[in-house]
């Protein structure tokens, strides 16, 4: 059976699709599974061991649409679920499978705070997609693979770090799904070892703000290093403290204590840290409190109501108490 495997981005998302292909590779016989996402992302799906083959596209999945249709696939797996996708599907024309979305159970509880939301991860909704092939959840978490060269090209850490640190993640793809800087700093302030800041390019200033107020004890990495290089500082740190982002998903694959810290989205979405080997490893802090959350499904630029309630009136001790309490937990399967 030749299986192909729709998920065209994000980070966070291609990841929380690694179960999925691990389960059809080791619960199938005789499958050749290949993956169709955005370059950008190509490597992510290139590095798994479980893929025999990634196809990468600019925009659309219509640029390599020849491509596609000489690999003849007998079945797709549409784990992205939008008009793109489908197109793809309908062009393909094979019998196809793809997850519950819930896109009006969403829109309920972001118009009107009904919530009609499962209790259920996203993980476990792809694996509806793969429940007709008699396809289970092995429930052994995420994957994400770094490759070995990466050791090499990483630049040495600080010396402060050398007895132990905190991975902070500061970035987010929306401004009100980051902990502004003024909290982070409160927060690390707290913390009884040092913090190496993560984030792209577009975070370095703010983890310069980071360093300028706190001194010593806080390496800036924002911008310098590539995605595998910081998931090694993920995977060798004591815990994590993130936004909801791609790398609080890639924490989550290598079984990290994690904090994840959230603003006008919510849990209920199913997008929290995934370890159900470790539950007990994940740690949300979230404002419950208002009545305006979530504003939305995704994010924005700036609060609606111009108050940014959801994350300034977070207790920065509670967060870095739950950080140092995850910290403390036996890791020895991380």
């Amino acid at each position: 059976m030749k299986i192909l495997l729709i998920r065209l981005s994000s980070i966070g998302d291609i990841v929380l699709t690694s179960p999925v292909v691990r389960a059809i590779k080791t619960q199938l016989t005789s499958v050749e599974l290949h993956a169709i996402t955005r370059k950008s992302y190509q490597s992510i799906y290139e590095l798994n061991p479980h893929i025999d083959k990634v196809f990468g596209v600019e925009k659309s999945p219509h640029e390599i649409l020849d491509l596609l249709k000489a690999e003849k696939y007998d079945l797709i797996m549409d784990l992205h679920k939008n008009f793109r996708s489908y197109k793809l599907r309908l062009a393909l024309g094979v019998k196809s499978y793809a997850f519950p979305k819930l896109n009006w159970e969403k829109y309920l509880l972001v118009r009107f705070k009904i919530d009609h939301m499962p209790d259920l991860h996203i993980v476990d909704r792809y694996f509806e997609a793969v429940k007709p092939l008699g396809i289970v959840n092995d429930n052994l978490g995420l994957d994400f693979f770094i490759p070995p060269q990466e050791h090499e090209l990483m630049p040495d850490l600080p010396d402060f770090c050398a007895h132990g640190y905190y991975a902070v993640v500061i970035g987010g793809n929306h401004n009100t799904k980051i902990l502004p800087v003024s909290k982070l700093i409160e927060v690390i302030k707290h913390l009884p070892k040092p913090a190496v800041l993560l984030g792209g390019k577009e975070d370095h200033l703010s983890g310069e703000e980071v360093v300028t107020a706190l001194g010593t004890n806080v390496w800036n990495a924002c911008g310098k290093l590539s995605l595998s290089q910081s998931a090694q500082i993920i995977k060798d740190s004591v815990a994590v403290l993130t936004n909801d982002t791609g790398l609080m998903h890639i924490a989550a694959a290598f079984k990290k204590p994690v904090v994840s810290v959230w603003g006008n989205t919510v849990p209920q979405f199913g997008m929290y840290p995934y370890i159900p080997q470790f539950p007990e490893r994940v740690s949300i802090i979230e404002n419950k409190d208002l009545s305006c959350r979530p504003c939305s499904k995704i994010g924005f630029d700036r609060c609606p109501k111009k108050h940014f309630k959801c994350m300034l009136d977070l207790d920065e001790k509670k967060i870095a108490e739950s950080l140092i309490t995850l910290s403390q937990l036996p890791q020895k399967d991380c």
